[in-house]
């Protein structure tokens, strides 16, 4: 699969299958986290692999709503972060992150990002003391996120090309949204915008 494939295919995936991910499979999710650049190459993240099903369990009640899925995912690596090592520690979590979602689509499996800085549980327990306390994380280091990782339950749709909206990319400056799509569509040499595509345009304009 090259990457263009991998983005438009890859979406979140929120079911997943009972079957196991490979020891050769988390070693690769792992190790693309790892090759993922950061901020003047410090590197200030760490990640904890999660396969034990109680754990998982407990992980999927660290939120309010969307963290559920966890309890039917083979792994879930969670994604932390320390301050003190760089000013661009959220940054560099997401990008490793990010990785890790892209990694999981080449090797054919589902993930789903699961949100934790700044949101609690149920209970009202920030979600990142909730999450230190169960897997044991030191107190400088920050969660940012989960990737929930497994085998695809259900086969999304691959992502529509004629319906990216290119009013939000400029050129040069801020234009307005129909001037800027059609500004990069010409320069580009790209299919004009479809009829339903400039109905939206022209609706937020």
């Amino acid at each position: 699969m090259n990457f263009q494939d991998l983005i438009i295919k890859r979406h979140s995936t929120r079911r997943f299958t009972d079957e196991k991910l490979s020891q050769d499979e988390v070693v690769t999710l792992i190790q693309s986290a790892l090759l993922a650049p950061s901020g003047r190459h410090r590197r200030p993240w760490q990640f904890v692999a999660v396969e034990d099903k109680e754990k998982l369990q407990k992980l999927s009640l660290s939120k309010t709503s969307g963290a559920q899925l966890i309890a039917g995912a083979a792994l879930a690596i969670v994604v932390t972060t320390d301050p003190l090592i760089s000013d661009t520690w959220v940054e560099d979590a997401a990008i490793a992150a990010t990785y890790i979602q892209l990694q999981a689509e080449d090797l054919k499996l589902g993930s789903c990002w699961v949100h934790v800085r700044e949101r609690q549980t149920a209970d009202g327990i920030n979600s990142e003391d909730y999450i230190r306390k169960l897997l044991n994380i030191p107190l400088q280091q920050q969660v940012i996120c989960i990737i929930a990782i497994g085998h695809k339950a259900v086969e999304t749709a691959p992502a529509k090309l004629d319906e990216l909206e290119w009013e939000k990319v400029h050129i040069d400056h801020v234009k307005t949204p129909e001037d800027a799509a059609q500004e990069l569509i010409d320069a580009c040499q790209l299919e004009s915008m479809t009829a339903e595509r400039k109905k939206v345009v022209e609706q937020k304009s």
